[in-house]
């Protein structure tokens, strides 16, 4: 049974009174608290089928839509060879930035790919922000030359952030579970995890995590004050975020961090200076905590424990370097090391208590402490409340080393990819929202990243359908909902045995659904065509459904020439979901199948230039055919049809160029987009000739293919051969 919230202030709700502390399940009510186990359980469940996968012949996985070589201009020399096939993990693999469910792209990543590489135990660092705000709005406003247009999120995103929310807190906790288990899969033995949490949710994160990971692999909760102050708040005013930083085994990567020091802290605590002028302060040669074996003997006379209760001899990390390596694992070995280089302080003339002696440039400055007061907020043209990139800076760098793998699941902008990048680490961004992904990919090009793959969910419809029919699930199954949905009719089951096929009531028109796990190409268009003037006396129009298409459709159908007698539709890539959803109840009305977008390409001049080419590519038009199919309102939908009849270049926001296709994997070696002043001087708008230079010379024609994306996510391809 769904849980239903009692709305209403309690324990656990926030402020901001988005959350609860009560769920209904029928007549009762229970507590947070109470439910935890079963939001545990259920999350477990859900992992174990997302990891059992790996040893089934069904094996979710990655596809690679794009190889982006980083290019703001035409200045790159040489076309890097195939990615692809790297080992995951291994120093030669690819950055990867994934669109699609991020419990799905973590489930492809573990189940590994054709050559068997996986990247389970190979992730060194995890850091996610998930959403934690049920009342956000997730309307992006986008900027045409003349006009700004507010859109509401891609629907396939909205029932995601609903999903998150529908119950407040708990909903929320059944998102996090599944994925914080199959984050543990990915964690290298010497991985750690950092979670980015609201004050609302911190209580029970840190129990379920406790239970996931263990709480003695708890590190610590780190309060960021992000902002210096705020008004307005019923009790005291909040500035800061929490994060929850686990390892996996306990034993996780840590480079020390440092906040410079202060004139006052160097006045404070470094008083007294030697004869070289140098500041030191005395600080204890001991600590405590358990004493053991030699850390707890008698040195030179002097028990450690009489000089406090529990204390041991402790040799201070920053002084390590100066003892030899052969005597560091000696306890009193090292200690009469240090005393021999005038390190140890004697207190009453030499008969007294030992101390160490403390230069104040022995560190860079203070260790990093648990509460970060030293980086605020930073804005930016994207998200609002997009990370500081020094905050994730100062995470990655404490938690990985060079060419570690460093992932983050809900990209958001793109900071933590760009972040590693910079750091020389290797990562996996990826999120649901294709503006994310879109700014991140923009983000990375502008900062001249090594080259990266951009990929999607394998099958993602037909892993979403297995999720909400389970077991029945059948491809045909799932035609006939889309075809009832569509309108038409099924035709006799001699006639259609694999139920794909109806007819539009009342008319002689033909509708086939085609397959989720199929790309709709040219030979599915031959194939209805043919059936369409062959199967029981013929019929006067075909309409095919699809799910995905070839990058070519576009100039497949006008190639065909069938005009009216063929149309070819997009089924919503939010169905499956809204099935979840609704079920039988999902009425025909509210379903909208639209047309494609379509790319037409203009001039293509191939040139010599030394001993290499040159290249010329022109767009001579972009259509928007079905500006219905978006989630606008009637006013930002009439501003967009004045754009699309006046002006429709101004709609791409993104365009790259494969000099060299071979029809399997896209390699952009140009690109430009809305906001890149390099090739022009307006921000609105992308230049519509791409010109390439320092081409290998190539005997023979080119096959020359170009990627479009427009400001609302929406992708097109061309492809011409180039004599």
């Amino acid at each position: 049974m769904v849980p239903e919230i009692t709305r209403g202030r309690g324990v656990g709700a926030s402020p901001a009174g988005h959350d609860t502390d009560r769920v209904g399940i029928g007549s009762m009510s229970k507590s947070l608290l109470e439910l935890l186990p079963q939001i545990v359980a259920d999350g477990k469940r859900e992992a174990e089928k997302a990891m059992d996968r790996a040893e089934s012949n069904y094996r979710l996985g990655l596809q690679t839509r794009e190889l982006v070589v980083p290019s703001k201009d035409s200045n790159w020399q040489d076309l890097l060879a195939d990615l692809t096939h790297a080992p995951l993990g291994s120093s030669e693999a690819a950055n990867r930035l994934i669109y699609g469910d991020n419990l799905l792209a973590m489930s492809a990543l573990i189940n590994g790919d054709n050559y068997n590489n996986t990247l389970r135990s190979k992730v060194d660092l995890v850091y996610i922000d998930p959403p934690f705000d049920s009342k956000a709005d997730y309307r992006a406003n986008i900027r045409l030359p003349s006009i700004e247009i507010q859109q509401g999120p891609a629907v396939i995103e909205q029932f995601a952030y609903s999903d998150t929310w529908i119950d407040g807190t708990y909903s929320y906790l059944k998102m996090l579970v599944p994925r914080a288990i199959l984050i543990k899969e990915l964690l290298s033995d010497q991985g750690s995890f950092y979670l980015h949490i609201d004050r609302s949710v911190g209580p029970y994160v840190k129990i379920i995590l406790d239970d996931i990971f263990g709480r003695y692999n708890f590190e610590n909760e780190i309060i960021w004050k992000r902002t210096t102050s705020r008004g307005g708040s019923e009790y005291f005013n909040h500035v800061h975020d929490n994060i929850l930083m686990y390892t996996k085994n306990g034993c996780g990567i840590w480079n020390q961090q440092y906040t410079p020091y202060s004139e006052n802290y160097l006045n404070t605590m470094f008083r007294k200076v030697d004869a070289d002028g140098r500041r030191y302060r005395e600080s204890p040669l001991t600590a405590p905590g358990r004493r053991n074996g030699e850390s707890g003997a008698v040195w030179k006379g002097i028990d450690p424990n009489k000089m406090g209760k529990g204390r041991h001899w402790a040799v201070p990390g920053f002084l390590r370097h100066l003892i030899p390596t052969e005597v560091q694992c000696s306890v009193p070995k090292s200690l009469d090391e240090l005393d021999r280089i005038g390190r140890i302080i004697w207190a009453r003339g030499g008969d007294g208590n030992p101390n160490v002696k403390q230069y104040s440039d022995d560190l860079p400055g203070v260790e990093l402490q648990s509460i970060w007061t030293d980086i605020g907020l930073e804005g930016g043209p994207d998200y609002d409340t997009r990370k500081p990139e020094r905050l994730i800076e100062r995470i990655i760098n404490a938690s990985s080393n060079k060419n570690s793998i460093v992932a983050d699941f809900f990209v958001g902008s793109g900071t933590t990819a760009s972040v590693a990048e910079k750091l020389g680490r290797q990562w996996i961004a990826a999120d649901l929202g294709k503006p994310a992904c879109m700014i991140t990919r923009k983000r990375l090009i502008d900062q001249d990243a090594k080259p990266f793959l951009y990929q999607h969910i394998g099958d993602y419809q037909v892993e979403q359908m297995r999720s909400t029919m389970g077991s029945r699930f059948r491809i045909g199954d799932l035609a006939e909902i889309v075809l009832g949905l569509y309108g038409a009719l099924p035709l006799p089951a001699e006639e259609n045995p694999n139920k794909n096929m109806g007819r539009v009531q009342g008319s002689k028109t033909l509708v086939l659904a085609d397959s989720p796990n199929k790309m709709t190409g040219l030979a599915t268009l031959r194939r209805a065509i043919e059936i369409r003037d062959n199967l029981m006396g013929g019929w006067d129009k075909v309409v095919v459904l699809g799910w995905n298409f070839s990058p070519t459709i576009g100039h497949d159908i006008e190639a065909l020439g069938q005009g009216d007698r063929l149309e070819v539709l997009v089924i919503p890539p939010d169905l499956l979901d809204r099935l979840k959803k609704k079920g039988h109840k999902l009425k025909a009305d509210e379903v909208r199948f639209s047309s494609l977008q379509y790319l037409k390409l203009g001039k293509v001049e191939r040139g010599r230039q030394g001993g290499g080419e040159t290249l010329s590519v022109s767009i001579a038009n972009y259509v928007l055919l079905s500006p219905e199919a978006l989630n606008l309102d009637e006013a930002n939908r009439d501003k967009l049809q004045k754009v699309v009849n006046a002006d429709p270049m101004a709609l791409i926001e993104y365009w790259s160029v494969d000099p060299d296709y071979d029809g399997e994997v896209f390699r952009s070696v140009w690109q430009d987009y809305r906001g890149n002043t390099e090739n022009d001087s307006d921000a609105y708008r992308v230049v519509t000739t791409a010109r390439l230079a320092g081409l290998p010379k190539k005997d023979g024609p080119r096959h020359v293919c170009v990627r479009v994306v427009d400001v609302f996510g929406f992708e097109a391809e061309a492809t011409v051969e180039a004599a």
